[in-house]
């Protein structure tokens, strides 16, 4: 059995939303999945004034501190626009091997593009980038397979493309 999961709701964020993603979560790892109480003022610590954005790396550091490793898989989710200083943004990061991700369910929705929100939409996106990130923290690299989670997503049409579950082989890796 792999690390339990403890998942980190950063407000601000759909606790409903993050609800929904706990049973998937489960099947895919088939793993015990928690929620944490919601976490305030964590997020407010990484924002970049000269970007008008939230640092992911950052904010990885700040749920390190808050959550120091107790032999879990921490993930926090938040609903505020991340980036890291290379990329302009980023729907999440993880510490590949480590206990700590984070997503944003900002650019998963598609009311950000001037679009009619899609409830449904926004939770396949979310479950998908949620379990992506924690393939990383389970030590899991970017994936050739079109369908596997684990493959790489540059825009919010490549994570649609995708599956929501892991391959034969990334499952295999983690002997699922």
């Amino acid at each position: 059995m792999l690390i339990p999961i403890r998942i980190v709701p950063l407000l601000p964020v759909s606790t409903e939303l993050i609800s929904s993603i706990v049973h998937p979560l489960r099947t895919v790892y088939q793993n015990e999945v928690s929620v944490e109480q919601p976490a305030a003022k964590i997020v407010d610590k990484t924002y970049d004034d000269s970007r008008a954005q939230f640092n992911s790396t950052l904010l990885i550091s700040e749920m390190l501190r808050r959550y120091p490793y107790e032999q879990t898989k921490i993930i926090g989710i938040t609903g505020v626009d991340l980036f890291v200083p290379i990329l302009t943004y980023v729907f999440g990061e993880a510490q590949l091997d480590g206990p700590v991700s984070v997503i944003s369910t900002y650019r998963l929705d598609d009311a950000v593009y001037g679009l009619p929100p899609d409830p449904a939409l926004l939770f396949e996106r979310t479950l998908k980038e949620a379990v992506h990130e924690l393939g990383h923290n389970y030590g899991l690299y970017h994936c050739k397979n079109f369908d596997c989670a684990m493959h790489t997503s540059t825009t919010a049409e490549d994570i649609d493309q995708k599956g929501a579950a892991l391959c034969n082989d990334c499952r295999k890796s983690l002997g699922l």
